[in-house]
């Protein structure tokens, strides 16, 4: 197969999984974002990749923002909300930052293909996108020909972005805004 025609097909599965959000979870996500003090942010594999380029993006917006484990992250409070992409919701590391969190009253929202799992029964949202993945008891609704966790690692980002858009929307805000906060360092 040709490039294009494999673009064709990833952009049909996307489209897919992407249109398949449901709406309320989607303005639940974003509403709990635009409330919180502070956001922090955690994923492991590509899933750590994807979240970590949305809470570079929140910076941008202005919201205080921090990736879990590294070196200058603080604690997380009553006032702090913790988004975690996991497309099983059961690794480990992630289940125990989910009940810390819990712990102190934060609230918690998770992006995942697994609305039933132990990280989605203490979230005060799950937003579930329906991809396959290998480490997930629940496949989604389409067999992607992309390998691995691949599809739900591209759909979290791109609906982490689309959320960035619906958060500029309610605050008024456009590009030329937050490229004030972009880093230059020349």
């Amino acid at each position: 197969m040709e490039n294009q025609e494999y673009a064709k097909i990833v952009l049909d599965e996307l489209t897919h999984t992407l249109t398949h959000i449901d709406k309320e979870s989607a303005e639940k996500f974003v509403e709990l974002v635009d409330g919180a003090k502070e956001v922090f942010c955690a994923g492991a594999g590509r899933s750590g990749f994807e979240i970590k380029g949305f809470a570079m993006r929140l910076m941008h917006m202005g919201i205080q923002s921090y990736v879990v484990g590294e070196t200058c992250t603080p604690n997380i409070d009553e006032n702090g909300l913790l988004v975690i992409c996991s497309g099983s919701g059961s690794t480990k590391s992630l289940v125990n930052h989910a009940q810390k969190a819990k712990e102190v009253g934060a609230k918690i929202a998770l992006i995942t293909i697994n609305p039933e799992s132990p990280i989605a029964k203490m979230a005060d949202v799950v937003v579930e996108i329906s991809a396959p993945s290998p480490k997930s008891a629940k496949q989604g609704d389409i067999k992607s020909i992309q390998p691995m966790g691949s599809l739900f690692e591209q759909s979290e980002g791109i609906f982490m972005d689309i959320a960035i858009m619906m958060l500029m929307d309610r605050r008024h805000m456009d590009s030329d805004t937050m490229f004030g906060r972009h880093a230059n360092m020349e």
